[in-house]
């Protein structure tokens, strides 16, 4: 007789391995990988944004020079900032609704969970009044202008807090998914659902800064006038 371990109906483990239910579509893969699955999205995120962050920075030492660039990078960003409060927020919405495996995964250590808000309000004002002030153009500098370095003072300040929280973390989160050996249509663990939406995010911040990259000229010619 079959053991009950080696039978087809056997449970798979919490957190980790596909879901049960045939689950179909998009957001039910890239769901299926459980909390392991959602650690491993937002860790991958959150490298793609540190990448992408670093070479904005740099823009804003130089922003004279670089103002193009900042704004290309500015708008590029938004696809893969909206992925990480997605998927941070679904966790979120999981534990506070008394998932059982989110449950048991816990929640984040409590400065983290204090700190969350502001991360998430800042994240929002600082892109929010860069986009308006790229709509407005240079005539709003006077007052979109300090709504947006305000708020850039206080996202930078209590994002680099959160990444100062979970950086130790990324190592382990990313050695999980690079040493999966599941294939990437892995019948509802979700990989390769994870891997498309990354990529899909960064495709949609890159169609997202061309389509408003005639709005850059106005700010290039103003800049152009003070140097």
């Amino acid at each position: 007789m079959a053991s009950r371990a080696n039978s087809p109906s056997a449970a798979p483990s919490a957190g980790a391995g596909p879901a049960r239910g045939g689950l179909r579509g998009l957001p039910a893969r890239i769901f299926a990988g459980g909390t392991a699955g959602n650690e491993r999205l937002t860790a991958a995120t959150a490298v793609v944004l540190l990448v992408l962050l670093a070479a904005l920075g740099v823009t804003i030492v130089r922003i004279g020079g670089l103002l193009k660039e900042h704004m290309f990078l500015g708008m590029l960003l938004i696809g893969p900032v909206l992925l990480k409060m997605a998927s941070t927020g679904y966790r979120f919405a999981r534990y506070y609704t008394a998932n059982p495996r989110y449950r048991a995964k816990g929640p984040p250590p409590t400065v983290m969970r204090l700190i969350a808000p502001i991360v998430v309000v800042s994240t929002i004002a600082v892109f929010a009044t860069g986009v308006a002030l790229l709509f407005a153009g240079p005539g709003s500098r006077g007052t979109l202008g300090p709504l947006h370095k305000i708020t850039f003072i206080v996202w930078i300040a209590f994002t680099a807090l959160h990444v100062l929280g979970h950086i130790v973390e990324l190592p382990g989160a990313l050695q999980r998914t690079s040493g999966s050996q599941r294939p990437w249509d892995d019948a509802g663990a979700g990989r390769g659902a994870r891997a498309f939406s990354l990529a899909g995010a960064l495709v949609g911040g890159l169609v997202l800064a061309l389509l408003v990259e005639s709005q850059f000229g106005a700010w290039a010619q103003y800049h152009s006038h003070l140097h």
